[in-house]
């Protein structure tokens, strides 16, 4: 199934808006993610923080009391203070607990719920401070390990909050790491996207682009193959019906030419004057044959040659080179052609003709210009007679 170059134009843009789309979803991804982790480890650590200010305060609380015991003698209210501080204590610790996974962490929970435990039972035996001075001694001890234990677990806790940032500042970076690696794949693919498509794209047009050099050197033995049924396609086959049109065209010229050729060369051997033929650069193209009789000379010596650079008399490259200047008819020039005698080299055996001072011909010439749409295209037509032209 071939598509069209709308179509392929339209698929670009469709692949690339694609391709910015999901490289936006990728980061919202990514960026979302990270928001999420660290939003779930900064309300836990939130919570865990508000819930050990709780259970600072009523260690506090706890301690304030087990001092005015101490110091003073304790009421049943003192007592019943004391109890529902532990009692609160209690219930703060288990709220704590269930925040905790570290076996470390829960351990000194534990033992401080054991203190707790065993002080709120003291504490509930409130006859034993009238009986004897015991009950103080152990709410004394019994303060002091609840404390102690708290110590340990702020140093946990201090060395649990170290530990988040570092999880956090993982979480960002591992989260930057991947958004980079996001960028990096959708840069090479947006390079490579940019390579190929336009290349696709464009080929065809390379492909006619040097058709069309070929035809301007008169090459026409080019096609363009494009195989694809799109607008391309289409503009290929018809500049490869064109092509071949001017193939047939080009053929039919030459053949024209070559019988025009045929023909003025005919009439120009069934005259008696000698005829010479050159065109607006001074290349000698034709010569009748009674014209290669008076001067001794072969068709291999003169034509397609310029006149200038071949042994042609004196006369007739003037009356030439004049004309072409001019780019008018001259008229009557005299013609003077000197006779050549042929000359052998004893040593090389090689043929020469030295001019002598005898005139092999003395006549006049006339030459019309024919003209063409270009001037480097014109050609001048010299007729040569003994005879002066009337």
């Amino acid at each position: 199934m071939y598509m069209s170059l709308k179509g392929r134009i339209q698929s670009a843009f469709i692949v690339a808006t694609l391709v910015v789309v999901a490289m936006g979803f990728t980061v919202f991804f990514f960026l979302d993610s990270l928001n999420t982790q660290i939003s779930s480890i900064t309300i836990s650590s939130n919570k865990i923080s508000l819930l050990t200010d709780e259970v600072r305060v009523s260690a506090v609380s706890i301690l304030k009391m087990q001092k005015k015991i101490i110091t003073t003698k304790p009421t049943t209210e003192d007592l019943k203070r004391l109890e529902t501080l532990t009692e609160s204590f209690q219930t703060q610790l288990q709220r704590l607990d269930s925040y905790y996974t570290e076996v470390e962490a829960k351990k000194i929970i534990s033992k401080m719920q054991g203190y707790v435990d065993s002080l709120k039972t003291v504490v509930g035996k409130s006859s034993l401070f009238y009986r004897e001075g015991g009950g103080i001694s152990t709410i004394n001890e019994l303060t002091d390990k609840i404390l102690e234990a708290f110590s340990e677990f702020q140093d946990i806790q201090y060395f649990q909050n170290e530990q988040r940032d570092k999880q956090v500042k993982n979480i960002i970076g591992e989260t930057r790491r991947y958004m980079l690696i996001a960028l990096i794949i959708t840069f090479l693919g947006t390079i490579l996207i940019a390579l190929v498509i336009p290349g696709k794209i464009s080929l065809p047009f390379k492909k006619i682009n040097d058709a069309v050099r070929e035809l301007q050197d008169c090459n026409y033995d080019v096609s363009i193959y494009y195989n694809q049924n799109d607008e391309i396609g289409e503009l290929a086959r018809e500049l490869n019906k064109m092509i071949t049109n001017m193939k047939k065209f080009e053929q039919l010229r030459i053949e024209r030419i070559s019988l025009e050729g045929r023909k003025f060369d005919t009439l120009a051997n069934l005259v008696k004057k000698n005829i010479v033929l050159a065109n607006a650069k001074g290349e000698l193209t034709y010569m009748n044959n009674p014209m290669y009789t008076l001067l001794e000379m072969q068709s291999d010596d003169i034509i397609n040659k310029n006149i200038a650079d071949t042994v042609m008399p004196d006369s007739i490259i003037t009356t030439f080179e004049l004309a072409i200047k001019r780019r008018s008819k001259i008229e009557n020039a005299e013609i003077i052609i000197p006779k050549r005698v042929l000359k052998v080299d004893p040593a090389t055996g090689e043929h020469t003709y030295e001019e002598t001072n005898e005139d092999a011909f003395h006549g006049y010439a006339n030459v019309f210009p024919i003209r063409a749409r270009e001037s480097t295209l014109d050609y001048y037509l010299m007729i040569i007679s003994t005879e002066v032209f009337v």
